[in-house]
């Protein structure tokens, strides 16, 4: 009996974009391991063309702010997710999702747990969603909440289409003068969607993970056994640049690099964090 579920197959199907039967067979392969299944998936070159901002699975709005707090910027996000595209472009949803904001930046809330007991003038945020899910006649979801403080705090708000509201979201947190490249950075992270600022922040799991399916790859290709490190080596270069924000090659200028641009004004990136609607 199979040791795995069909929300495994359809997680693995949305990841990895391989067909239903070469999901299935590797999750057989993998005894329903599913980060195993993965491997298999991609070391058999069945992975479907990977998509830069991932796939989106319901409509709805980020709404994003920058306050001070003292010396420091903090900068908040909320996305609040509709079923449908009709109610996510109302102007009674994005009046919505902007007071939970509110909320959130008067309660300092860092997470959806503790945003859900916020308050507003009409109770708590988890009851105004709902009186306000009941009006609009739809499923209405806090998917996420995000905080970041930085000395400096640059926001990047992005349609993806012109009739609906912002559907990305990008907090940027540098030193004073890092921030003069602030916007730029923002806008590569909204396009690119990095998952670590550095490599150091990749976790050893991962690379040894990469490291493995590079080399499990070559084999399969029939490379001689010598030169297998240094493909490995190129290939995790390679992986590097396509998650690490600092090694990436700019968007707007890919002849440089997002690390060389922000050492070029002698400050430091600090961190950042991006929301898209639908994503996890």
């Amino acid at each position: 009996m199979a040791n795995y579920s069909a929300d495994d197959i359809k997680k693995l199907r949305d990841d990895t974009g391989a067909g239903m039967l070469d999901v299935k067979k590797a999750l057989d392969e993998a005894n329903g391991d599913i980060v195993k299944a993965t491997e298999i998936i991609r070391v058999k070159g069945l992975k479907g063309v990977a998509k830069r901002e991932g796939r989106v699975t319901s409509e709805g709005i980020v709404v994003a702010k920058v306050v001070n707090e003292g010396q420091t910027e903090v900068g908040f996000i909320v996305e609040l997710n509709s079923e449908t595209d009709f109610v996510a472009k109302s102007e009674k949803f994005i009046n919505l999702a902007n007071t939970v904001l509110d909320a959130v930046i008067s309660s300092k809330s860092e997470d959806v747990d503790n945003a859900k007991n916020a308050q507003t003038s009409s109770g708590t945020v988890d009851e105004f969603i709902n009186n306000n899910a009941a009006v609009l006649g739809e499923k209405i979801v806090l998917n996420s909440v995000i905080r970041l403080a930085a000395p400096k705090v640059t926001l990047y708000l992005h349609k993806t289409a012109k009739d609906l509201p912002p559907s990305i979201a990008v907090l940027v947190g540098t030193d004073e003068k890092a921030a003069t490249v602030g916007k730029d950075i923002a806008q590569h992270i909204a396009a690119l969607s990095p998952k670590y600022l550095t490599a150091d922040d990749v976790p050893p799991e991962v690379i040894v993970a990469e490291k493995r399916v590079a080399q499990e790859i070559a084999q399969n290709e029939g490379k001689p056994e010598n030169i297998i490190p240094k493909i490995v080596e190129g290939r995790l270069k390679a992986f590097y640049k396509d998650v690490v924000l600092l090694d990436q090659p700019l968007a707007k200028d890919p002849s440089v690099s997002v690390g060389s641009l922000v050492s070029k004004t002698g400050g430091n990136l600090l961190g950042f964090v991006r929301a898209r609607v639908g994503e996890e």
